[in-house]
């Protein structure tokens, strides 16, 4: 047995750890209980289904074209995603869709062009993955920070319109704003990578016998991958969000009023 195989015995004993997250739950009277159970069964389910379907996938004959299938749908599913997320943001699973798209393109571009990784379905399907989930959080904060910053200050906004400024310069410091706060989570994750924690993809190598030096290559050029995507995502949203929030006049459009608690 290789050290990755737990079996489903160790599985079995590793679901304890969700028994404890219960009692915490029962002790402290949070009533997550539900959610802790349901949480848990659903993601044992997804991941057992997409393991299935992994392994069809990364297999060694598996054509290329696969892997696009499976790329374009990874992207279709967080753009539904991020919509649901930022119901309040005009066009959001559009503007996601183009977000996602570019990190696609850019950091696999990039990875697979230079030679970093071998280009097969292997490689694109599990590093697409991360580029596209690993954006996601960033891709709706920036989107709801962007409107959250045009709701609040519309006045100044329509002030600087009305100093002469174009609709693109009277946006600029509100988008790089919004930009510098979905960025910042994911440079302190960068920063911390090593000293503070061990990330996933690392410590999964090193439990299937990978030598740690190679893990913490691979793990190196993960993170960096994924800073790049994280820029790259918040960056088109802001420019497509800063677009669509003013008519072709440079008038800049209403915006619905988030609901307020009853």
């Amino acid at each position: 047995m290789s050290e990755a195989d737990i079996g489903l015995l160790g599985m079995a004993g590793a679901t304890l750890l969700v028994a404890v997250a219960i009692g915490v739950s029962v002790w402290q009277q949070l009533g997550l209980e539900r959610s802790l159970i349901w949480a848990a069964a659903r993601a044992g389910v997804q991941l057992v289904a997409v393991g299935f379907a992994l392994r069809l996938a990364l297999d060694e004959r598996t054509p290329l074209f696969v892997a696009g299938i499976w790329l374009i749908a990874m992207i279709g599913f967080a753009m539904w995603t991020a919509g649901n997320r930022a119901p309040e943001v005009p066009g959001m699973p559009m503007l996601a869709g183009m977000a996602f798209t570019a990190a696609a393109v850019i950091s696999l571009g990039v990875l697979f062009g230079l030679g970093v990784y071998d280009l097969n379905a292997r490689t694109v399907i599990p590093l697409g993955g991360m580029v596209i989930g690993n954006s996601i959080s960033a891709t709706v904060l920036v989107a709801r920070r962007i409107i959250d910053e045009f709701q609040t200050r519309r006045d100044e906004v329509e002030a600087r319109l009305a100093l002469g400024l174009s609709a693109n310069d009277a946006a600029r410091p509100y988008l790089r704003s919004a930009i510098r706060t979905a960025l910042i989570p994911q440079i302190e994750t960068t920063k911390a990578v090593g000293i503070v924690f061990l990330p996933g993809a690392m410590v999964g190598l090193i439990l299937a016998g990978t030598d740690p030096q190679d893990a913490v290559l691979v793990q190196a050029a993960v993170m960096y991958m994924i800073l790049g995507s994280v820029a790259t995502t918040t960056t088109v949203i802001a420019l497509g969000l800063g677009r669509r929030l003013f008519t072709d006049d440079d008038r800049l459009i209403r915006l619905a009023q988030p609901d307020q608690p009853g």
